[in-house]
């Protein structure tokens, strides 16, 4: 493995029994000689932890800062996107699984340095870079450089998680990014442990720990399964506890299924749940509710919380026009939108649409 393959990995400890601990999320694993985590990517070597997937990647693309999904983040900008191999949950209706659940290392046909990627970005004309398509909690190190790397040059940096991690770690990490999506993928205990492996209060921590304890913007997404996670019951009781302990205005991305992975006998999501989801969460006190993967101009307009002026029309992930500048102040009536925002430029002139755009970065 060269250099860029194998980075010294953080958060563990040593065990009496000889065995060594990784800490970086609630998994825990505890690992002999030559064994990896759960996550695939981090490994005991010696004494020690490593992380083989640093420097590498399944792909890099331009995309639309609205596919992250963030529709209160740089509205119309473009973001340049990358993940790695590997995932800490176990999800059976994993959308990226060829990613997330590879356990082959060439998977990962890319290799950049934090540095390269940064110009990289901004050479293509991105305001961020993501670290998407499977969970940056795992390659954490890699995606702590590439943000402080970014920052140097004035660009964002953007975490789509799932939220799965302990305190340490996140403290440091969310420190390093400007945004975040996280996926709350169900609201009862008994769907995180049967569907994901997981469990949901580490999640919920998460959450409020974003809120309550950084600076770091982020918004929510739940993918709707029928029959699994889209009950009136569940979805009102997630939309409450949102409202009461995170506050109205967290924006909150309610998408479609479609059937992928272990999960191929369910039926798609049909767009009368999502219509029906957002309703609820309205109804519940939520200002910023979208629907996704469904074509639905309502769904993804962002509305004025006081005069409920349309204020971000959007088409897909194509912003169509947007009456927002760099204060997020309603100009109808003065209203703050929660978000951060700059001057928009136009998106619709770049022609994004629903693409997105390969970027090769090795030589």
């Amino acid at each position: 493995m060269t250099k860029l393959e194998v980075t010294p990995g953080r958060w563990w400890h040593r065990l009496d029994d000889g065995r060594v601990q990784c800490d970086l999320c609630p998994r825990d694993c505890r690992l002999h000689e030559g064994q990896r985590g759960m996550c695939f990517v981090r490994q005991r070597v010696g004494d020690a932890m490593v992380l083989t997937t640093y420097g590498r990647s399944s792909g890099f693309c331009i995309d639309p800062i609205e596919k992250k999904p963030l529709n209160h983040f740089l509205p119309g900008s473009s973001v340049l996107s990358f993940g790695t191999a590997g995932c800490n949950l176990a999800c059976k209706f994993c959308q990226n699984w060829d990613i997330s659940k590879s356990r082959e290392m060439d998977r990962l046909m890319d290799t950049a340095s934090p540095e390269r990627i940064a110009e990289a970005a901004r050479a293509g004309g991105a305001s961020s870079v993501a670290f998407t398509y499977n969970d940056p909690v795992i390659f954490a190190e890699y995606a702590m450089d590439t943000a402080d790397a970014c920052h140097a040059l004035g660009l964002r940096s953007v975490a789509v998680t799932a939220g799965y991690m302990h305190a340490a770690p996140r403290r440091e990490f969310y420190a390093r990014m400007d945004a975040a999506n996280v996926d709350l993928k169900g609201f009862t205990e008994g769907f995180y442990f049967q569907q994901t492996g997981a469990h949901l209060a580490p999640v919920l921590d998460t959450l409020q720990y974003l809120r309550h304890e950084t600076d770091c913007w982020f918004e929510i997404t739940t993918l709707l399964i029928p029959g699994h996670n889209d009950s009136d019951t569940e979805i009102d009781a997630m939309t409450r506890w949102i409202a009461d302990h995170l506050g109205p205005d967290v924006p909150l991305h309610f998408t479609a299924f479609h059937p992928d992975y272990r999960m191929l006998d369910v039926e798609p999501t049909p767009p009368a749940t999502l219509t029906r989801a957002r309703a609820i969460a309205l109804g519940n006190g939520l200002h910023h509710v979208y629907t996704g993967n469904v074509h639905d101009i309502q769904g993804g307009t962002t509305f004025c919380p006081g005069c409920h002026a349309a204020l971000v029309r959007r088409d897909w992930y194509l912003v169509l026009d947007c009456d927002l500048d760099a204060t997020g102040t309603c100009p109808h009536c003065g209203t703050p939108v929660a978000g951060r925002f700059d001057t928009f430029e136009g998106a619709f002139t770049r022609g994004f649409g629903r693409r997105r755009i390969p970027v090769r970065l090795s030589a």
